[in-house]
Parts: C-alpha cells; sequence; structure tokens
C-alpha cells in the first residue's frame, strides 16, 4: 500500500507540474519573436491580412511578429512547415483557405492533414470573389462574355493564384455550370496572376476583392460579376451571378489563423484573445472596411467548426467540377 501510496503521489506531482508548465507557458507566450508564415508570395490578399495583425500583436505584446512568406504548391509548402513546428505558439499560419479546405481533395498527396496536424485558432477575413478581365475584352457583361468564350471554341485561359485556390475552384466552377471549355493558368500568388492579367497575358481571372479592388477603381481592370449573395457596397454597380443567371456561382475566400496541432489551448486561447483585440482596432477594422469583409474573428472551436464545414463544401465542389492540379 505504501508503494501505491508513493506512486500515486508521484502521479499526481507530475499532473500538476504539467499543468503548472502550460500555464506557464500561456502566461509567459510570446517568450521571444514569433514567425507568421504566409504560404503565399508577399502582397497577394493572405499578406494584407497578415501584415496590419503582425504588426498590431508586436505593438501590443512588445515581442516581434515576423511574417515569413514561403510560397509554393498551392500553399501546401508553408502550411506543411507550420504543422512540423514546435507547438508553442511561437509558429503561426496565416492563409487562405486552399491549403486548408480544398487541396487534401485537390491533391493526391499531401505530406500534411490540415484538420488534424493545425489547430484554428480565428478566422480574419471573409470576402467575395469578383470575375475581371482586361479592359481590352469586348465583353461588358457575364452573358457577352459567355459568348466570347464559346466563340474562342476551346482556345481561352484563365489565370489563377494557385492551383487549389478558392480562386481556381470558381473558375471550374463557372466552367462547369456554364459548360465553358478554358485552360487553367496557376500562378504562385494573386500578386503575379494579376501582374499577368495587367499586361494583358492573360484575359481573365477570379481574385477576391481584398487584392483587385485597387485595379478595379484605377481602371486598369473591367469587373464583370461578384460571387456573392448581394450586390457589395464597394461595387454598387457590378451584379451578383444570381442577378446574371448563375445562382449557383456564390462563392467567398476566406483567411485565418492556425497554430500547430498540440498547442496547449490556453496557449490557443491567449493567441485568439490578443488577435481579436487587435482586429478590433483602427488599422484592421480599415482592412475590412477596405476589402468589404465583415468582421469573422470567432473562438477557436467555432472557428475549428466551420473550417470542418468548409472542408466538406469544397470537397464536393472538387468532385462535381472535375477539377485537377494539373
Amino acid at each position: 500500500m505504501r508503494l501505491f501510496s508513493g506512486a500515486g503521489k508521484k502521479l499526481a506531482f507530475l499532473a500538476a507540474a504539467s499543468v503548472v508548465s502550460l500555464s506557464a507557458l500561456a502566461q509567459n507566450w510570446p517568450a521571444s519573436t514569433v514567425t507568421v508564415v504566409v504560404p503565399w508570395p508577399p502582397g497577394g490578399p493572405s499578406d494584407i491580412a497578415a501584415r496590419p495583425l503582425a504588426k498590431g500583436l508586436t505593438q501590443s505584446l512588445g515581442q516581434s511578429f515576423v511574417i515569413d512568406n514561403r510560397a509554393g504548391g498551392g500553399g501546401n509548402i508553408g502550411t506543411a512547415a507550420v504543422t512540423r513546428a514546435k507547438p508553442d505558439g511561437q509558429t503561426l499560419l496565416v492563409t487562405s483557405s486552399a491549403p486548408i479546405v480544398i487541396n487534401p481533395s485537390l491533391y493526391k498527396k499531401m505530406s500534411f492533414d490540415p484538420l488534424k496536424d493545425l489547430a484554428p485558432v480565428t478566422n480574419l477575413l471573409r470576402v467575395p470573389l469578383v470575375l475581371v478581365v482586361h479592359p481590352s475584352m469586348p465583353a461588358k457583361n457575364v452573358k457577352e462574355l459567355m459568348a466570347h468564350i464559346q466563340s474562342r471554341k476551346g482556345q481561352f485561359s484563365y489565370g489563377s493564384s494557385g492551383n487549389g485556390t478558392p480562386q481556381h475552384l470558381t473558375s471550374e466552377l463557372f466552367a462547369s455550370v456554364t459548360k465553358l471549355q478554358m485552360t487553367h493558368v496557376p500562378y504562385k500568388g494573386s500578386a503575379p496572376a494579376i501582374s499577368d492579367l495587367l499586361g494583358n497575358h492573360i484575359p481573365m481571372m477570379f481574385d477576391s476583392t481584398i487584392a483587385i479592388m485597387p485595379h478595379i477603381k484605377s481602371g486598369k481592370v473591367k469587373a464583370i460579376a461578384i460571387t456573392s449573395a448581394k450586390r457589395s457596397p464597394l461595387l454598387p454597380d457590378v451584379p451578383t451571378f444570381a442577378e446574371a443567371g448563375l445562382p449557383a456561382i456564390e462563392s467567398y475566400a476566406w483567411y485565418g489563423m492556425f497554430a500547430p496541432a498540440k498547442t496547449p489551448k490556453n496557449v490557443v486561447a491567449k493567441i485568439n484573445a490578443e488577435a481579436q483585440k487587435v482586429m478590433k482596432g483602427p488599422e484592421f477594422q480599415k482592412v475590412l472596411a477596405d476589402t468589404g469583409s465583415d468582421y469573422v474573428g470567432d473562438t477557436p472551436e467555432n472557428f475549428g467548426k466551420f473550417v470542418q464545414a468548409e472542408s466538406a463544401r469544397w470537397s464536393k465542389v472538387v468532385k462535381e467540377s472535375g477539377a485537377t492540379v494539373d
């Protein structure tokens, strides 16, 4: 009995020590410079969400939050790096939905399972996509654009910010619904895709309001339709696809923050709380207004449920559209 009592005391001590250790980890976070991995090139939509967030966290917490752009593989390369990082809150991920809820259905092989290997922290932005064309395109609306694409008899291409992105899958949805033949030209992020659209190297693309709005306002691209259920106050003259007779085309791009799986829940909770403080501040509120996003900050639990639902939704879209990464 004395031996059992001693073992029990030891287990109780270890359990208590573990609780104290986890509590200290949360209290001390961030212990040093925090790396915020963005698995896309600089200047893209994920960057637009990540940089003001990193700046605000640096100012409020007194430790540097440094953006690390690791583009490639449709967001998989940078995301995989975060799944391998130490789960202590010192390495975080800010990304679009692509590597989280689309790529698992699109890629035959992935080195990680985002639903198991990442801990959701909070949603950051949720924005509709806009179908835009180069100003030289003769089409002024969806009907005219469809007729133009049809006239090219399969010799029409469109760009996207990368394989598996909402921009790619929404384009595939558009092609599937309209029965149009188009060739996909993937880029490593929105910025290089937009650059080629501006240069008339590609005639058309879908992109989020967060990235394409300045170019619409400047007249460098022509907006044809928006994928939201209602018209955007930022683009009151641009019709929805439902208004254009294609109600099946409703799509949003969202951008969220994640930590490596097994990051202690109290650390995730602290990251969430600090992130939401920044999101409620004037600089991030301006980002929301400028991109046409409502405030979407949420608890880690609710964001996790949202991610699960999005995974099921996009899996169905991938299957029905027949989209591939090739």
